[in-house]
Order: C-alpha cells, then structure tokens, then sequence
C-alpha cells in the first residue's frame, strides 16, 4: 500500500530527528508509528485493518524455563516468531505446578527434555490469526481477553479417536501443551514462559469473568469432571445424594475431588490422609469425615474406621488419587460389597502393587474404572463446576496457596516437593 508505506517512511524520519533528544526506546516507537499507520487505508482513507504491535526492527523475544535435564530448570530468552492465520498469541499470565510436572521435573518420564512445562494455564491474547473467529464453544475471541486451552486435535489416522470421538482422550498421540517437545522454531510450548502460540486444531476457551486463581484450576478441574462421569457411568453404581464416598489422597486433585463430588450432590464424603493440615483442607471442599491413616496400625483399622461411619458396610465408591500403588490395593478394603473404585491417581507409572482378585473384586462385585485425563469438551464442565462451587460456599480459589514470578520457578517446584501448601503458581 504505496500512501501508508509513505506514511511509515515519513513517520520514521520524524521520530528519527525526536530519538536524539528524547529517552524513547523501541516499543514506544513501535506504537506511535502504527498508531499513525492505523489511520491511513487504501487511498489516505482511515482503515479498520489491525495493524501488528511487533516492534519495528529487530525480533521480539521472550523469556522461558526450560527443562535441560532432571531437576535443573533455565531462564532463557527465545525469539518469538509470528504467528499463522489459524494460531493466537497469549501473554502468560499464570499457571499451576501439577504433580505431572513434579514428575517430569524429577525423572522426564516422557523423555522430552529440554522443553517447557506448564499445562494448567492462562493468560491474555495479544494476537489473533485472520481465520480466528470463535472459541471452541463459540464466544467471539479479541485482543485482551482471557484464555484457557486445553487439548490438540488428535490425528485423523487415530482409529481410537475416529470410532469413538468421546474417547480421544486415550488417543496415542494426545497432545498437551507443556508436555511436547521443543522446535527449531517455537520454544513456546507451555505455560512456563512469558508467551504461549496457541496451534492450528487446538481447544481453546475465553474465560473473562474468572479470576487468576480460578483460570487457573480449570485444567485441573476438568480432571475431576472426567473422574467423576467415569464413575457415574458404572451403570446401576449410582452417585447421588445418599451415596457414601471415601476419597484416598488430599492434595490438589483430591481436594478438588471432594469439591467437585460435594457440588455434585454427594452428601457423605471421608477425607482420608496422612497429612492433618489437608485434611482440615478437605473439610472446607466439602468433606463430612477425615481419616488420617497415620494415626492407625494397619488397614484392618482403617477399615473398621470406615464402615463405623457408613453403617458398617464400607463406602459405595472410592476415588483412589494419591498415586501410591499400595494404597489402590488398600481401598478395596474400604468399599462394600457392590461398591466401586475409580482409579485417578497414576498418571505415571509408580510401580505395580498385589491385590486378592476373589476376595477383593469378584466376592464383591466391584466396579472398577480407570481415568485418564479428560476430553476437551470437559473444560465448559469444569469452567461451570468452579463457579458453581464458589457460589455455594465451597472456596476452591482458595487451593492456591504459593505463588512465585517466573524467575523463581526452581523454588516453586521446590514448595511442591515438600508439599507445602497446594496448589503452586507461577505468574509471570
């Protein structure tokens, strides 16, 4: 466009002369020049295309903790390349440190390093590409507001996803952001950093009208949802306002277990841990009873404990989420004849434990389910669960207990470790 190419050319002199002798540096250059560029169009007219808030010369950068091997995390700054037509930029603005990332910090489980973490974000979009139009339920996306993204697109050869899309989320290649590997061109894969490019085919949701705190939760959140339809489709093993659940592990996805389970109507709810400052936690998510396995010798005690407080017959479901392989071999214990389990807590791979199959699920009948993850779609439930959790009293924003700017991330991980607090934030 030769009037605003002019225009730039003219603009650029005129600042070059002011630069001399005023203390402006790149970015206000860069925004003085498209604002008198944002009001010229084809022929002098004032034109309604968007105009790149880039600087003008040189490439803008960013900053990212990188994880180069085992437990050794690095600032470092990358170039931030332009995004595509079907990509978003955002500012990041927070994110969670999940055990997932504790484990990938500990051990790379996933043999990804170096690459960045961080999948239980949010931030701010800077940039939308020109075929964005709508989030994934929707809402109209603009500059300024607050996103949330969940999962990719799995691929069309995954016959998994194909034959059954409400099942992607056991798809071989499901991608999350903060756990893919780095590229040549595009260092800003997690939540971990101060940018993140939002990809062609990914899931993503505007969510304005939460707080930091709660945008924040949502991922971990829609890992409840997902937990708690798994055992609701367990067919005549019904949760409902009589239902007696025991829920084994109180950190941030136990905690948010109860939350949700409490939201959802369950009126009987045991807290079961070793830790009593979690455990008082749990009773404010909603929990009826705890149960801190420290104080008992054994799970014979444990168990009579548990069926003292549901009638002497044991739980009718129990969420297993701390883990630890031997403690899913200790809640078949807790649960009653025609009982179930939901297995939530062993996103790794912890090790194997022994179990009796006779006495401890066919004399028994359990109704066992695993879950993994969740599916994209899950995010609205999760978005809804935590408002709804707010307004009736349950403080779920209040699990964010530890936040540390980015350049203090080790230190973060470092609360997490030593289970201090619940749920740690990185803000940058």
């Amino acid at each position: 466009m030769i009037v605003a190419s002019s225009v730039r050319v003219d603009a650029l002199n005129a600042l070059d002369s002011r630069t001399h002798s005023m203390n402006i540096n790149e970015e206000a250059i860069s925004r003085i020049v498209n604002e008198v560029l944002s009001t010229v169009g084809e022929a002098g007219e004032p034109s309604s295309v968007p105009i790149s808030t880039a600087p003008l010369s040189g490439q803008r950068k960013g900053r990212a903790a990188v994880l180069v091997e085992p437990r050794k995390l690095e600032i470092r700054e990358f170039p931030l390349r332009e995004i595509g037509a079907d990509e978003i930029l955002i500012k990041v603005e927070g994110c969670g440190v999940c055990g997932t990332d504790v484990h990938c910090y500990k051990s790379d489980p996933f043999g990804l390093t170096p690459n960045v973490l961080g999948h239980e974000g949010t931030g701010e979009v800077l940039e939308v590409g020109a075929n964005i139009k709508m989030d994934s339920v929707g809402k109209p996306v603009n500059v300024g507001d607050k996103l949330v993204t969940s999962l990719m697109e799995t691929s069309p050869d995954c016959l998994i996803a194909k034959y059954n899309p409400a099942k992607a989320n056991l798809s071989d290649d499901l991608k999350v952001y903060g756990l893919l590997p780095d590229e040549p061109d595009n260092h800003f894969n997690g939540y971990f950093g101060e940018y993140l490019i939002i990809r062609p085919g990914s899931s993503f949701f505007v969510v304005n009208d939460m707080s930091l705190e709660l945008r924040c939760l949502i991922e971990p959140a829609a890992v409840v949802c997902h937990a708690l339809e798994r055992a609701k489709s367990c067919g005549n093993n019904k949760l409902n306002f009589r239902t007696r659940v025991i829920v084994q592990g109180c950190g941030p996805i136990g905690l948010l277990m109860i939350a949700v389970l409490r939201t959802h109507g369950v009126n009987n709810i045991i807290a079961l841990d070793g830790n009593p400052a979690r455990l008082e936690i749990a009773r404010r998510m909603g929990a009826d009873e705890t149960i801190n396995y420290k104080e008992y010798s054994g799970t014979d005690e444990i168990a009579e404990k548990v069926k003292s407080l549901t009638k002497g017959l044991g739980a009718h479901w129990g969420f297993q989420v701390t883990g630890v392989p031997v403690a899913h071999a200790n809640l078949y214990k807790y649960i009653r004849r025609g009982g179930g389990i939901c297995e939530v807590g062993h996103f790794v791979d912890g090790g194997e434990c022994a179990i009796n199959p006779h006495r401890d699920i066919c004399s028994k009948e359990i109704s066992l389910v695993g879950s993994w993850v969740y599916n994209s779609f899950e995010y609205p439930s999760a978005y809804h669960f935590l408002q709804r959790a707010e307004r009736i009293g349950i403080p779920v924003s209040s699990l964010v207990t530890h936040k540390f700017p980015l350049d203090q991330i080790d230190e973060a991980f470092q609360v997490n470790l030593r289970q201090e607090g619940v749920k740690v934030m990185v803000h940058t």
